[in-house]
């Protein structure tokens, strides 16, 4: 387990959107945000690296939350989503791209989202 602190405070954050969930039916509507973080990385670094590092960061503040880990598939292979009490994603890293089977950046679904594009765009306005 990484004990890694964000030192570096939020640059930019949306306001909070409520959804209804995407991928699957519940009762529950979803609470979604966007948050831009500034990140002094040194010259040179590995994006895939450092961006694994962050993604267990992430899951790790997911599994304080309560989040189960266990990700399931139906029978077609496509994955199965469910109520949760937090999903973190990391939807981009720079003009970075990482495609390894762990993480994937910018986040491939984010385009189809609007729970991800609105408050996006509203931090994006705000730069």
């Amino acid at each position: 387990m990484l004990n890694v602190e964000l030192k570096t405070p939020y640059r930019a954050i949306s306001s909070l959107i409520e959804t209804e969930p995407w991928g699957f039916e519940s009762q529950q509507k979803f609470i979604n945000a966007v948050v831009l973080y500034e990140l002094d990385l040194p010259e040179g670094y590995n994006a895939e690296a450092e961006g694994l590092m962050i993604l267990e960061i992430c899951k790790n503040i997911e599994r304080r939350m309560g989040r189960l880990t266990e990700v399931r598939y139906d029978e077609r292979g496509d994955r199965v989503y469910s109520d949760r009490p937090i999903d973190i994603d990391i939807l981009l890293l720079g003009d970075n791209k990482i495609d390894c089977p762990e993480l994937t950046v910018p986040h491939r679904l984010m385009y189809e989202r609007d729970f991800v594009m609105i408050p996006l765009k509203e931090i994006n306005d705000k730069l």
